[in-house]
């Protein structure tokens, strides 16, 4: 008999409202994201300025609204002004972080105009590693300010007559990691970020900002580092980062995909050292959470070894992503769902060849990977009000993790109220789960779609010779009777079950 998890869902039961830029992504100057991957002037499917048409089409497919860039570990090396102004008169310069060449042929301005044709924002990272406020501040001036003046006018005698206008700003990257160049303790980035903040803002005092949290919630000043960076920044900041990633080296299937619970304790961990300083301050103003690095990334790390350096556009970090993992990047996309109130960016990272969903071929086409299709429901289907779920399952024990949920659900109200989405993932590794969701406050409604992601080999890939090996259904047989929404989740799946109000 399939076992059975109930789940609760009413209109007034609200978590709050989703900011769409929770399914944001991630470029960096880093392997093949940006040579070979969005930007590939000898290919045959590039357009006027270089741009692979073929991955436009894919990242347009997903709605992304937002993209991080250029890092990342990139960033604390990077001099912005080496990828401006005429290409042949550009530097190439050692890349110390990822060991590559940098040839700087893009940089912001190419950079924008990519995110205008896959219709995304920029949220932009500025070097706190090797630089500091001076030139963060020229950045800004650089990109946002209308004109008359030295760094606005020089944009213009690049063709940029209009400012960017980009709106977010990360204060560095991962300032906490040993590894990250010009690495700093919390009260040196916590000085500098706060001075850099202040410039940056009074240069245009309509951005947002990120300060740099820890790299992960196992680093040894994780905690001391979020409060001792915010005592020097509350004022002047809007979101604090964090950064996660999962991999499933032991093969403990059971254990991986309870990995998006230590996600959810990561998250409630922040947002109450942001809430504690607010208090010490006896502020007004609450920090909100900018998860802007997360994801799956462990298959690529032995190949990475080989990889010679100062080479340009290695392929670094092309993890080739399995179905279990696909079931993961859902579970964790459910709990950013969870925490909507909060969290209010985050970054898939990275978007295209680097542990990215979007896969090239620098002599071929472009496919999407398994961990595409739960990103791609989420941003498609996931935008409105996260309402609060209350949930009864069954639970399991692993390695790392006790009552493990088998049923992972979120669920969203839609911006125009006439469309309700469950996203469920079935952890059980035998059986289908029954779901009964009882929904109050949605007369009237009618199951449109139960689309499915499942397959028999949890260790099935999307690859160049076989791009459709992993794909989702719609075959699902989700229904509703006397207000209870009915399905049955097979084993080891993800669910997208799509309602709507008749008309």
């Amino acid at each position: 008999m399939d076992k059975k998890a109930k789940m609760i869902l009413d209109k007034d039961y609200k978590i709050g409202d989703i900011d769409n830029r929770i399914y944001g992504s991630f470029i960096e100057h880093l392997g093949r994201a940006v040579y070979g991957g969005i930007y590939q002037p000898d290919h045959p499917e590039a357009d006027d300025m270089g741009f692979r048409k073929d991955v436009i089409d894919l990242v347009k497919e997903l709605k992304v609204p937002i993209v991080r860039y250029p890092g990342g570990n990139f960033v604390s090396g990077y001099n912005w002004e080496d990828g401006i102004g005429p290409k042949e008169k550009r530097p190439r310069r050692l890349e110390l972080a990822w060991r590559s060449i940098e040839t700087n042929e893009v940089g912001v301005n190419e950079f924008v105009q990519w995110a205008k044709r896959v219709n995304a924002d920029v949220m932009m990272a500025v070097n706190l590693g090797t630089r500091g406020a001076d030139e963060a501040r020229n950045l800004v001036e650089y990109c946002n300010h209308p004109g008359g003046t030295y760094w606005s006018d020089l944009r213009k005698t690049h063709g940029y007559d209009e400012p960017h206008n980009i709106k977010v700003w990360c204060l560095g990257n991962e300032m906490d990691g040993p590894w990250q160049i010009c690495h700093k303790t919390a009260q040196e980035y916590g000085r500098l970020a706060c001075e850099t903040a202040k410039v940056m803002k009074l240069v245009d005092p309509s951005i947002e900002l990120v300060a740099c949290g820890s790299s992960n919630s196992k680093m040894p000043t994780f905690g001391e580092w979020e409060a001792t960076v915010l005592d020097y920044t509350y004022e002047y900041v809007d979101y604090v980062s964090l950064h996660t990633y999962y991999g499933n080296q032991e093969d403990d299937i059971g254990n991986y995909l309870a990995k998006s619970l230590d996600m959810d304790e990561f998250i409630k961990s922040v947002v109450s050292i942001c809430d504690y300083i607010k208090a010490k301050k006896r502020s007004n103003k609450t920090i909100n959470l900018s998860f802007d690095e997360w994801n799956v990334w462990f298959h690529s790390h032995e190949a990475d070894k080989k990889v010679q350096p100062w080479t340009v556009a290695p392929p670094l970090l092309e993890d080739v992503y399995t179905f279990e993992d696909a079931l993961l990047v859902g579970c964790m996309l459910i709990t950013l769902l969870k925490h909507a109130d909060r969290v209010k960016i985050a970054c898939l990272a990275q978007l295209v060849n680097v542990i990215a969903p979007i896969m090239t071929d620098n002599n071929g086409g472009a496919w999407r990977q398994t961990i595409y299709y739960p990103y791609l429901h989420a941003s498609n289907y996931g935008r409105g009000t996260s309402l609060k779920a209350v949930i009864s399952s069954p639970v399991y024990d692993s390695k790392d993790f006790s009552d493990v949920p088998l049923l992972e659900a979120a669920a969203v109200l839609s911006e125009s109220g006439n469309e309700l989405t469950i996203f469920a993932v079935n952890r059980d590794q035998q059986d289908s789960l029954l779901l009964e969701c009882e929904i109050r406050g949605f007369e009237g409604y009618r199951v449109v779609e139960h689309i499915v992601l499942e397959n028999e080999d949890l260790k099935a890939t999307n690859t160049k010779e076989n791009p459709f090996n992993v794909v989702p259904h719609s075959n699902g047989k989700a229904a509703i009777e006397d207000g209870v929404v009915k399905a049955s989740l097979p084993r080891l799946s993800w669910n997208v079950i799509r309602l709507a109000k008749k008309n």
